[in-house]
């Protein structure tokens, strides 16, 4: 793994760094959209054969990561291009491939993901959202819950559970639901953090959808969809690290202009030396990013697996640590709306929530890496 980032990566850095400093905390979502698919930053990690720019995880979240610290992050990157993208890229049917790469590439298509359940969070041993066959059709039954963007989306990528005909098993399937299929309803879920992107529950009612819905092999199971969760835990610590980025710059501004008794206030070690942290832990956790990123775009899913939860982890508490230090830095002024760091403090606890817990993560840690007994 390479220590620094290549010269290639560094130019791709500045200029979505530039691209996010023209539109700001105001953006128009549809608009950077727009103007990041036209640039070729939305598919970036996509085959070059299908529209994309041919590079991988570590491309995308320089994107994300770079959009985020300029306070103008896009949600549904880490839905859209590297859960969906990828696991279509790899595993979809060439019709498949045809019909949704260049089009998720190129920002005129968009894809959620459903996997998440109201009984089983993200845990896909207790996935009750089944397929079962009708004749060459597949019958869809089950809800889901805080599903992103489902309303932008022109299809969900949906995780379901098959019956497998030798042990009576389920075993984990994945299938593209378009948002129009019947029986296929939602409901936006009301939540106290406002997002471009809102929150949806879905209902599926014996929807019936033909046999390319399913991606990729039947009986692939959890390789399928690993395949789509690491780049989603990678993507999330972009989007923490972006956020935590936007707003210690934020405090460092403010600190450095603030005078109180004829000193800037950041002159003061109990103001400067907080802030120091957050800057270091943000950087350690980019390491670690990168580190899961680069194994993933390798080939290697394991150690990937296991870099990536580490690495949303670290992301998600030196965000939260870092907005809460740089709130703490503005006083009063960190809770007004002139400063826009104020709505950050919820936020920044999404990627300790989402897309799994850190106490999940560590019952990960725990039992895969040190090899202790499961608690669960």
């Amino acid at each position: 793994m390479p220590m620094t980032e290549t010269e290639e990566h560094r130019s791709l850095r500045s200029a979505v760094s530039a691209l996010g400093k023209r539109h700001g905390r105001t953006y128009d979502r549809e608009q950077l959209w727009s103007e990041a698919a036209k640039l070729g930053y939305l598919g970036v990690n996509l085959p070059e054969e299908y529209g994309g720019g041919g590079g991988g995880i570590s491309e995308l979240s320089i994107v994300l990561e770079e959009l985020g610290a300029a306070g103008c992050p896009l949600l549904m990157m880490v839905v859209s291009p590297a859960i969906c993208g990828t696991v279509i890229a790899r595993f979809g049917t060439e019709p498949q491939k045809q019909t949704w790469l260049p089009a998720l590439s190129d920002g005129t298509r968009t894809m959620a993901f459903g996997i998440t359940e109201p009984d089983a969070g993200s845990n896909s041993h207790r996935i009750t959202t089944t397929a079962r066959r009708d004749g060459t059709d597949w019958l869809l039954t089950g809800r889901k819950v805080f599903i992103s963007g489902v309303d932008l989306a022109d299809a969900t990528l949906i995780v379901g559970r098959t019956e497998d005909s030798r042990t009576g098993r389920l075993k984990p399937c994945l299938f593209i639901v378009p948002r129009d299929a019947q029986g296929f309803t939602r409901r936006q879920i009301d939540m106290e953090l406002q997002a471009s992107e809102k929150q949806f529950e879905l209902t599926l009612d014996d929807v019936r959808l033909p046999a390319d819905a399913l991606v990729g092999d039947e009986d692939a199971g959890l390789l399928q969809l690993f395949a789509g969760l690491n780049p989603e835990r990678i993507m999330t610590a972009a989007f923490a690290i972006g956020m935590g980025r936007y707003a210690l710059a934020r405090a460092i501004e403010y600190a450095r202009d603030r005078t109180v008794w004829d000193a800037p206030i950041g002159a003061h070690q109990a103001i400067a030396h907080p802030l120091a942290q957050a800057h270091i832990d943000l950087e350690l956790a980019r390491l670690m990013m990168q580190k899961a990123a680069h194994l993933y775009d390798t080939g290697d899913d394991a150690g990937a697996g296991e870099a990536a939860n580490m690495a949303k982890y670290a992301a998600g508490e030196a965000c939260v640590r870092a907005v809460d230090q740089s709130v703490h830095t503005l006083g009063g002024n960190g809770l007004t709306r002139e400063f826009g760091l104020a709505s950050l403090i919820t936020a920044a606890r999404v990627a300790r929530i989402a897309p799994v817990s850190r106490e999940m993560i560590l019952n990960y840690v725990s039992h895969q890496t040190l090899g202790l007994p499961k608690s669960y």
